[in-house]
Protein backbone atom coordinates (compact mmCIF):
# COMPACT_ATOMS: atom_id res chain seq x y z
CA UNK A 1 0.00 0.00 0.00
CA UNK A 2 1.63 3.19 -0.75
CA UNK A 3 1.81 6.59 1.86
CA UNK A 4 0.01 8.22 -1.26
CA UNK A 5 -3.92 8.49 -2.14
CA UNK A 6 -3.83 7.42 -5.60
CA UNK A 7 -6.84 9.00 -8.32
CA UNK A 8 -8.95 7.54 -10.33
CA UNK A 9 -7.74 7.39 -13.92
CA UNK A 10 -9.95 9.61 -16.54
CA UNK A 11 -11.04 7.93 -19.30
CA UNK A 12 -10.46 10.88 -21.32
CA UNK A 13 -6.83 11.00 -19.68
CA UNK A 14 -5.04 7.99 -20.58
CA UNK A 15 -2.07 6.36 -18.44
CA UNK A 16 0.86 8.02 -19.25
CA UNK A 17 3.98 5.78 -18.51
CA UNK A 18 7.18 6.63 -17.09
CA UNK A 19 10.21 7.27 -19.79
CA UNK A 20 12.58 6.42 -17.30
CA UNK A 21 12.12 4.85 -13.61
CA UNK A 22 14.68 4.51 -10.60
CA UNK A 23 13.72 2.20 -8.06
CA UNK A 24 15.61 1.87 -4.91
CA UNK A 25 15.32 -2.34 -4.12
CA UNK A 26 15.32 -2.15 -0.24
CA UNK A 27 13.95 -4.27 2.85
CA UNK A 28 15.62 -7.33 1.79
CA UNK A 29 17.14 -8.27 5.24
CA UNK A 30 14.28 -6.90 7.04
CA UNK A 31 12.05 -9.12 5.24
CA UNK A 32 14.79 -12.06 5.88
CA UNK A 33 14.80 -10.91 9.68
CA UNK A 34 10.55 -10.87 9.72
CA UNK A 35 11.19 -14.53 8.79
CA UNK A 36 13.84 -15.53 11.44
CA UNK A 37 16.05 -16.11 8.09
CA UNK A 38 19.41 -15.33 7.20
CA UNK A 39 19.71 -12.47 5.44
CA UNK A 40 21.13 -13.69 2.30
CA UNK A 41 17.58 -15.44 2.07
CA UNK A 42 16.26 -12.02 1.74
CA UNK A 43 18.66 -10.85 -0.91
CA UNK A 44 18.19 -14.50 -2.92
CA UNK A 45 14.04 -13.28 -2.87
CA UNK A 46 14.93 -9.89 -3.83
CA UNK A 47 16.79 -11.18 -6.86
CA UNK A 48 13.64 -12.98 -7.68
CA UNK A 49 11.87 -10.19 -7.65
CA UNK A 50 14.26 -7.95 -9.36
CA UNK A 51 13.84 -10.29 -12.59
CA UNK A 52 10.22 -10.69 -12.30
CA UNK A 53 9.88 -6.61 -12.06
CA UNK A 54 12.50 -5.86 -14.99
CA UNK A 55 11.13 -8.27 -17.47
CA UNK A 56 7.99 -6.26 -16.93
CA UNK A 57 9.11 -2.80 -17.16
CA UNK A 58 10.05 -3.95 -20.32
CA UNK A 59 7.05 -5.87 -21.72
CA UNK A 60 4.41 -2.57 -20.96
CA UNK A 61 6.73 -0.37 -22.94
CA UNK A 62 9.74 1.89 -20.48
CA UNK A 63 12.33 2.70 -21.93
CA UNK A 64 14.78 3.08 -19.15
CA UNK A 65 15.30 1.18 -15.75
CA UNK A 66 17.23 1.89 -13.24
CA UNK A 67 18.02 0.13 -10.06
CA UNK A 68 20.13 0.30 -6.91
CA UNK A 69 21.41 -3.07 -6.40
CA UNK A 70 24.86 -2.36 -4.18
CA UNK A 71 25.60 0.56 -2.96
CA UNK A 72 29.29 2.53 -2.30
CA UNK A 73 28.51 2.25 1.67
CA UNK A 74 27.37 -1.52 1.17
CA UNK A 75 30.80 -2.65 1.53
CA UNK A 76 30.43 -2.11 5.58
CA UNK A 77 28.11 -4.51 5.72
CA UNK A 78 29.23 -7.46 7.60
CA UNK A 79 31.60 -9.85 5.13
CA UNK A 80 29.28 -13.16 5.09
CA UNK A 81 26.19 -10.79 3.49
CA UNK A 82 28.94 -9.17 1.35
CA UNK A 83 29.93 -12.51 0.22
CA UNK A 84 26.48 -13.77 -0.30
CA UNK A 85 25.46 -10.98 -2.29
CA UNK A 86 28.62 -11.57 -4.26
CA UNK A 87 27.61 -15.32 -5.34
CA UNK A 88 24.01 -13.71 -5.98
CA UNK A 89 25.67 -10.79 -8.40
CA UNK A 90 27.81 -13.86 -10.28
CA UNK A 91 24.78 -16.32 -10.53
CA UNK A 92 22.73 -13.34 -11.65
CA UNK A 93 25.27 -12.59 -14.40
CA UNK A 94 25.77 -15.95 -15.57
CA UNK A 95 21.99 -16.48 -16.05
CA UNK A 96 21.68 -13.45 -17.74
CA UNK A 97 24.32 -14.54 -20.80
CA UNK A 98 22.48 -18.10 -20.42
CA UNK A 99 19.07 -17.23 -20.07
CA UNK A 100 18.41 -14.00 -21.52
CA UNK A 101 20.05 -13.81 -24.66
CA UNK A 102 16.98 -13.42 -26.57
CA UNK A 103 15.66 -10.84 -24.71
CA UNK A 104 15.16 -7.18 -26.18
CA UNK A 105 16.85 -5.82 -22.42
CA UNK A 106 20.18 -3.81 -22.76
CA UNK A 107 22.25 -4.48 -19.63
CA UNK A 108 24.53 -1.69 -18.65
CA UNK A 109 26.32 -1.55 -15.20
CA UNK A 110 26.57 1.89 -13.17
CA UNK A 111 29.31 2.34 -10.69
CA UNK A 112 32.68 1.91 -10.33
CA UNK A 113 33.61 -2.09 -11.21
CA UNK A 114 37.20 -1.69 -9.91
CA UNK A 115 36.40 -3.00 -6.56
CA UNK A 116 34.83 -6.25 -7.70
CA UNK A 117 36.79 -9.06 -8.44
CA UNK A 118 37.84 -10.10 -11.79
CA UNK A 119 35.33 -12.51 -12.43
CA UNK A 120 32.68 -10.83 -11.38
CA UNK A 121 34.16 -7.64 -13.65
CA UNK A 122 34.14 -10.16 -16.94
CA UNK A 123 30.61 -11.19 -16.30
CA UNK A 124 29.34 -7.49 -16.46
CA UNK A 125 31.47 -6.47 -19.51
CA UNK A 126 30.10 -9.50 -20.98
CA UNK A 127 26.67 -8.92 -20.49
CA UNK A 128 26.88 -5.24 -21.77
CA UNK A 129 28.84 -5.93 -25.20
CA UNK A 130 26.39 -8.88 -25.35
CA UNK A 131 23.56 -6.87 -25.05
CA UNK A 132 24.73 -3.68 -26.39
CA UNK A 133 23.35 -3.90 -30.06
CA UNK A 134 19.30 -4.68 -29.19
CA UNK A 135 16.78 -2.14 -29.39
CA UNK A 136 15.06 -2.88 -25.94
CA UNK A 137 14.76 -1.37 -22.46
CA UNK A 138 17.67 -0.17 -21.37
CA UNK A 139 18.01 -1.59 -17.85
CA UNK A 140 20.75 0.49 -15.85
CA UNK A 141 22.10 -1.77 -12.41
CA UNK A 142 23.81 0.55 -9.83
CA UNK A 143 26.92 -1.69 -8.42
CA UNK A 144 29.09 0.18 -6.24
CA UNK A 145 27.58 3.32 -7.15
CA UNK A 146 26.91 6.32 -4.81
CA UNK A 147 25.33 9.38 -6.34
CA UNK A 148 28.07 11.68 -4.71
CA UNK A 149 30.83 9.38 -5.99
CA UNK A 150 29.36 9.87 -9.82
CA UNK A 151 29.45 13.11 -9.51
CA UNK A 152 33.05 13.89 -7.66
CA UNK A 153 33.98 11.82 -11.02
CA UNK A 154 32.06 13.87 -13.27
CA UNK A 155 33.98 17.36 -11.62
CA UNK A 156 37.43 15.25 -12.27
CA UNK A 157 36.53 14.55 -15.90
CA UNK A 158 35.31 18.30 -16.47
CA UNK A 159 38.41 19.56 -14.46
CA UNK A 160 41.09 17.20 -16.52
CA UNK A 161 39.57 18.84 -19.53
CA UNK A 162 39.76 21.76 -18.61
CA UNK A 163 43.35 21.42 -17.84
CA UNK A 164 44.03 19.94 -20.98
CA UNK A 165 42.44 22.77 -23.19
CA UNK A 166 39.79 20.95 -24.24
CA UNK A 167 36.86 22.37 -22.44
CA UNK A 168 36.49 25.96 -21.86
CA UNK A 169 35.83 26.76 -18.70
CA UNK A 170 32.87 29.10 -19.65
CA UNK A 171 31.59 25.90 -21.49
CA UNK A 172 30.38 24.59 -18.13
CA UNK A 173 26.65 23.96 -17.85
CA UNK A 174 24.34 21.61 -16.46
CA UNK A 175 24.55 19.42 -20.31
CA UNK A 176 28.33 19.45 -19.78
CA UNK A 177 27.81 17.99 -15.85
CA UNK A 178 25.00 15.26 -17.43
CA UNK A 179 27.77 13.55 -20.10
CA UNK A 180 29.88 13.39 -17.60
CA UNK A 181 27.46 10.91 -15.25
CA UNK A 182 26.89 7.03 -15.77
CA UNK A 183 23.75 7.82 -17.39
CA UNK A 184 25.32 9.81 -19.65
CA UNK A 185 22.48 10.53 -23.02
CA UNK A 186 19.67 9.09 -20.51
CA UNK A 187 16.66 11.19 -20.04
CA UNK A 188 16.30 11.84 -16.09
CA UNK A 189 14.20 9.42 -14.04
CA UNK A 190 10.92 10.60 -13.85
CA UNK A 191 9.79 7.95 -10.97
CA UNK A 192 11.35 6.87 -8.62
CA UNK A 193 9.99 4.39 -6.47
CA UNK A 194 11.47 3.15 -2.59
CA UNK A 195 9.78 0.32 -1.04
CA UNK A 196 10.30 -0.09 2.56
CA UNK A 197 8.46 2.87 3.82
CA UNK A 198 11.67 4.64 4.78
CA UNK A 199 11.69 7.78 3.54
CA UNK A 200 15.45 8.46 1.78
CA UNK A 201 17.08 9.33 -1.53
CA UNK A 202 20.09 7.09 -0.12
CA UNK A 203 23.15 8.54 -2.27
CA UNK A 204 20.95 7.53 -5.10
CA UNK A 205 20.66 9.61 -8.66
CA UNK A 206 20.87 13.06 -6.62
CA UNK A 207 21.70 15.26 -9.36
CA UNK A 208 19.30 12.98 -12.12
CA UNK A 209 16.23 13.26 -9.97
CA UNK A 210 16.22 16.84 -9.39
CA UNK A 211 12.43 17.08 -10.72
CA UNK A 212 11.67 13.50 -10.19
CA UNK A 213 8.16 12.11 -8.49
CA UNK A 214 8.90 10.03 -5.65
CA UNK A 215 6.45 7.18 -4.76
CA UNK A 216 7.28 5.70 -1.44
CA UNK A 217 5.69 2.35 -0.52
CA UNK A 218 4.93 0.75 2.59
CA UNK A 219 6.38 -2.49 1.49
CA UNK A 220 9.63 -4.44 1.15
CA UNK A 221 11.06 -5.33 -1.81
CA UNK A 222 10.21 -8.87 -1.74
CA UNK A 223 6.91 -8.99 -1.24
CA UNK A 224 6.85 -6.18 -4.14
CA UNK A 225 4.38 -7.11 -7.37
CA UNK A 226 3.80 -5.99 -10.59
CA UNK A 227 0.65 -4.54 -9.06
CA UNK A 228 2.88 -2.08 -6.69
CA UNK A 229 4.52 -1.43 -10.31
CA UNK A 230 1.16 -0.29 -11.76
CA UNK A 231 0.34 1.41 -8.45
CA UNK A 232 3.41 3.65 -8.31
CA UNK A 233 2.87 4.51 -12.08
CA UNK A 234 -0.57 5.72 -11.32
CA UNK A 235 0.10 7.50 -8.44
CA UNK A 236 2.77 9.30 -11.00
CA UNK A 237 -0.42 10.27 -13.16
CA UNK A 238 -2.16 11.65 -10.59
CA UNK A 239 1.06 14.23 -10.29
CA UNK A 240 0.67 17.65 -11.47
CA UNK A 241 4.21 17.94 -12.94
CA UNK A 242 5.17 21.56 -13.07
CA UNK A 243 9.36 21.70 -13.26
CA UNK A 244 9.04 24.96 -11.46
CA UNK A 245 6.42 26.65 -13.66
CA UNK A 246 3.51 27.33 -12.52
Amino acid sequence: MAFFKKKKQNAQHPRVLPEHIGIIMDGNGRWAKKRKLPRSAGHNAGGKVFRTISRYCSDIGIKYLTVYAFSTENWKRPKDEIDALMKLFKDYLEEALRDFKDDSIVVRFIGDKSPFSDELRALMIENEEGSKDRDGMVLNIAMNYGSRDELVRAVKLISQGVKNGEIDINSIDEDLVSSNLYTSGQPDPDLIIRPSGEYRISNFMLWQSAYTEFVIMNKLWPDFTTDDLDEAINIFNSRNRRFGGV
